[in-house]
Parts: structure tokens; sequence; C-alpha cells
């Protein structure tokens, strides 16, 4: 799937862009139970003449009424719809909580430096993180145009000088690079601030 926000999704896919949402769908299957101001009489009037002759149905948001006349046809059309929105959104949510997304969110930049901060993990944590990092690579980084790996150290590390065009080669070189790395390279304390400040400092990151 393209790595698109939720937000940028819901334009496309949402029930207000397929006409699914209540009150478009109320406005298909029915029309609103109105009382309007009659300047002659100075009062509110309602109208009554759909009294019992329609179902109703009552609004909890705003507490309109709207009378029901669609014919059972288009009621199931409307459902068999709502049904196949429902199923959009679950693939979309299995698909936003698996995988490297489930760490990393859904990469929308075009140019991105990951900063590596291990810290003092564990060996198994680790490999964990490394594992998790060549994900990302292989699954969302081979979408994007530009990226590069900073590691905060003592002695600064970087995979490449500044951020390099995506291709599977690059990935690979990348993936293979974090394989290679030492999990106890000395730190500093300042040493996170300083690979960020690196990472801040390629003219084409996007963020």
């Amino acid at each position: 799937q393209p790595l698109v926000s939720s937000s940028k999704w819901l334009q496309l896919h949402g029930l207000k862009r397929k006409k699914l949402s209540l009150s478009q769908i109320l406005s298909q299957i029915g029309f609103q139970h109105r009382k309007d101001y009659v300047t002659t009489l100075g009062k509110l009037v309602a109208s009554r003449y759909a009294d019992g002759l329609f179902p109703q149905y009552k609004r909890a948001q705003d507490g309109s009424i709207y009378n029901l006349t669609a014919k059972k046809e288009l009621i199931l059309h409307f459902l068999d719809c709502l049904m196949g929105a429902i199923e959009l959104y679950k693939q979309r949510m299995e698909w936003l909580t698996s995988e490297s997304r489930q760490i990393f969110g859904v990469i929308q930049e075009r140019c991105i430096v990951i900063v590596l901060d291990f810290g003092t993990v564990a060996p198994a944590e680790f490999d964990l993180c490394r594992d998790a990092l060549s994900m990302v690579l292989v699954e969302q980084v081979t979408q994007i145009a530009k990226f590069n790996l900073i590691r905060a150290a003592q002695d600064l590390m970087k995979w490449q000088q500044k951020s390099t065009p995506v291709s599977e080669h690059t990935v690979q070189s990348a993936v293979t690079w974090l394989r290679k790395l030492d999990r106890m390279t000395a730190a500093s304390r300042t040493s996170s601030a300083e690979a960020l400040l690196e990472a801040r400092s390629d003219e084409a990151v996007s963020s």
C-alpha cells in the first residue's frame, strides 16, 4: 500500500467521500421532518402531513427527525456499501498496526535520516532493534526518495556522508551496515544531540 497518512487515506476512502456518512444516507432515503417559523402566524409550525405515514429516525446529535421513504432494496444497498466500508477500515487498521508500522508509523517524508541511539541495550534487544530497522528499510524506505543512517556515538557513525537516493542496492547496503554495527560502541552525554544535529544539517532532509 502507498505510504499515505490516515487523514489523506480518509479523504480518498472515507465515508464522506463515498457519500456514506449518516447525513448523506438520510438525505437519500427520506426527508427531514421540519419545524419552520411562519411569519403570518408568528410562531413555529411543524409539518405534520407525514405523521404516521412513514417510519421516523431521530438523530441523537441534533435531535432532528427524518421521515424514511426508501424501499427495502435501497436500504439493503446502503447496508452492503457500509459493510464494504467496514471491511476496508479493518484492512487499513491491520496494515497500520503490522510489521514496521507498529514501531515507526507510516513514513510520509520523501527524504529522511534515521538516528540510531542504542544506549546500553542488552544483546537480545540490540538484535531486535537491528531487525526492526532492517524491516523499515525494506518495507517503507524503499518507497521514498533519499535516506541516510546515523549512529549516536562518541565518534559519530554515518552510513553515508549525506542522504543517498533509494535503490535496491543502497537499501541492501544499509542493511549490511546495520548488521555489522558493534553493540558496545562508546558514547558520551552529548552523543544523541550531536547525532540529531548532524541529521538536521542535511539540507535534503524533509523532517
